[in-house]
């Protein structure tokens, strides 16, 4: 009998609280009649933590929560597709599910940048109060609608680090010239202070600024960098990281796919992709602390906050490309007044709210022993 989609939801909600090793990617296939098996592609390569760990959870999630009636067989970038070919496989069939970052189709789809990091924008939270309550979502899934693309944010790192350099930095100047690899939006914000920006996948960051190739990048965050060994190959390390300060990842599925689903298996989903949007960045939350003792501690690197001057121009070249993304096309003009007024209320609320408590809290603290 076909469990109804209040229990399925029931069901994952007490998984949140198990443990167990997530189920393994590669296991057989149920026997044919006994479920469906989907597979989910990413942009990460397989054992990333944080993207990796977080799909492994949603696949463990779904397969328990659905009884067995739906597997997700993941697949890392490469095995199947190449990071930047996760779009076109999900939209043409090829595969159910993928996950990644928006700004990886932005020679595909301009506006979907909005939806993948802003450089001076929301962070984390203050995104997902726009995408659930505030509209953001609504607007992503019209922007994904035309392509046979059925959007769930899927994860987010959080604040992340604006990137490891070769050379330490001084001013605005040092960035002309400068070979760096760094996505989205960012990367125009890079160009237009005389930076060459280099679209890298993840696989191929740290040999790329190891010999050279590329004078800087940027990546996540400490948890991920010290994890791809980033501060063997550059010394500097440079915050805050103002081109994604809350960038969500987004699990793609196939709309095909997800009108085939029953309403029970489909409520699973739903729930599943809530709890992995959820669950990453309390991961992140919690593992980039002690990477980053680890990274300044054991391995000595010379952790920087970028200089003033070259903040303040990040962020004026910032607003003029944010400005020109949300006047290229209607579309792109609806998204950008929606981000833009959701991002202006919170604010006004977290300088009583977040801002206050944290200026509050750092000001009355008890010196160290």
């Amino acid at each position: 009998m076909r469990r109804s989609a209040a229990a399925a939801l029931a069901a994952l909600a007490l998984l949140a609280g198990c443990g167990g090793t997530p189920h393994s990617a590669d296991a057989p296939a149920p026997a044919a009649g006994a479920g469906r098996t989907w597979t989910l592609v990413s942009t990460a390569p397989r054992g990333l933590p944080g993207p990796w760990s977080g799909i492994e959870r949603f696949a463990r999630d779904v397969e328990r929560a659905s009884g067995g009636r739906l597997r997700i067989r993941l697949r890392g970038a490469g095995e199947v597709v190449g990071a930047f070919e996760v779009f076109d496989a999900v939209a043409q069939g090829r595969a159910e599910l993928g996950h990644g970052a928006a700004y990886y189709w932005r020679g595909k789809i301009p506006e979907a940048m909005f939806f993948g990091g802003v450089p001076f924008g929301m962070t984390a939270q203050e995104m997902n109060g726009w995408l659930y309550h505030g509209g953001g979502l609504a607007l992503w899934r019209e922007l994904y609608a035309p392509f046979g693309l059925v959007p769930f944010p899927g994860g987010n790192s959080g604040m992340q680090m604006g990137g490891w350099f070769r050379e330490e930095l001084a001013g605005p100047e040092d960035l002309r010239g400068l070979h760096m690899r760094i996505q989205g939006l960012g990367a125009d914000v890079f160009e237009r202070l005389g930076g060459v920006a280099v679209s890298l996948p993840a696989s191929e960051v740290f040999t790329a600024l190891e010999s050279g190739l590329i004078d800087a990048t940027e990546w996540v965050g400490p948890y991920n960098d010290l994890a791809f060994g980033l501060h063997q190959a550059a010394h500097f390390y440079y915050a805050p990281g103002w081109q994604e300060p809350g960038p969500p990842l987004e699990l793609l599925v196939n709309a095909e796919a997800w009108a085939a689903l029953p309403a029970d298996l489909r409520a699973v989903i739903e729930a599943a992709a809530r709890a992995l949007n959820d669950t990453m960045l309390a991961e992140y939350t919690a593992r980039s602390p002690a990477a980053l003792r680890r990274l300044v501690d054991v391995h000595g690197v010379a952790l920087r906050p970028f200089p003033p001057g070259i903040l303040a121009a990040l962020r004026r070249e910032s607003d003029a490309v944010v400005d020109a993304l949300g006047a290229s096309s209607p579309q792109a003009s609806r998204i950008h007044e929606s981000y833009r007024a959701f991002q202006a209320a919170v604010t006004a609320w977290h300088e009583v709210s977040e801002r206050a408590y944290l200026d509050a809290r750092e000001a009355t603290a008890s010196p160290p022993p």
